[in-house]
């Protein structure tokens, strides 16, 4: 009975992973201004994705299983719209296939950018990524030992991710402004359901 309802579930999962996928696609093709409804609603399609199956599927199997699901549907959304395109020729009008190295962002670097860069990299993001996982620790229901454990294996993972996106991403300001309203948010919503 639990593995058909795993299975089930499954379908529901990919098919949420694939929608937010699909709506976080759409926002990066959109010009700046008209992205932010569509990188919202991938978000909260994907946060939902990983949430819901911690009521159908137990505490500890359902987000382990979302986790495992999701990408799996992300993935399948970016690589439909995979293209092969041609090397580009070099100044001297050879093709330059052999060269798999990046072209580098040319963007003029300050003190106070690298600064502010290096801190949403380290402290910062660590703030965001424990706020994260205290929200997931006090709203999930479930064991309170399985939890802590599970928000804790999320920390360091929040963690390198947010470090890096802030190390890749050129618009300092807008991740500055995420990881600050993601802890808030986080933070807000655990001191609401009763952790101090």
């Amino acid at each position: 009975m639990a593995e058909s309802l795993t299975w089930l579930a499954a379908i529901p999962i990919l098919i949420g992973a694939a929608a937010g996928g699909w709506a976080l696609r759409r926002a990066w093709r959109l010009r700046i201004e008209e992205r932010l409804p569509w990188m919202l609603g991938g978000w909260a399609i994907l946060i939902a994705t990983l949430l819901w199956p911690a009521w159908v599927l137990g505490a500890a199997r359902g987000p382990f299983i979302a986790v495992a699901l999701i990408p799996a549907g992300v993935l399948a959304v970016v690589t439909s719209g995979a293209t092969v395109k041609a090397a580009r020729a070099d100044g001297n009008g050879r093709n330059n296939d052999q060269s798999l190295a990046p072209e580098p962002l040319e963007r003029p670097s300050t003190a106070w950018r690298t600064i502010l860069r290096w801190l949403l990299a380290g402290p910062i993001g660590m703030i965001a990524a424990m706020a994260v996982g205290v929200c997931y620790a006090v709203w999930v229901p479930g064991e309170p030992q399985t939890r802590l454990l599970i928000s804790g294996l999320m920390v360091p993972v929040l963690w390198g991710g947010a470090m890096a996106w802030t190390l890749a991403d050129s618009r300092i300001l807008r991740a500055t402004a995420m990881l600050a309203g993601v802890t808030l948010i986080c933070f807000t919503a655990a001191i609401l359901r009763g952790f101090a």
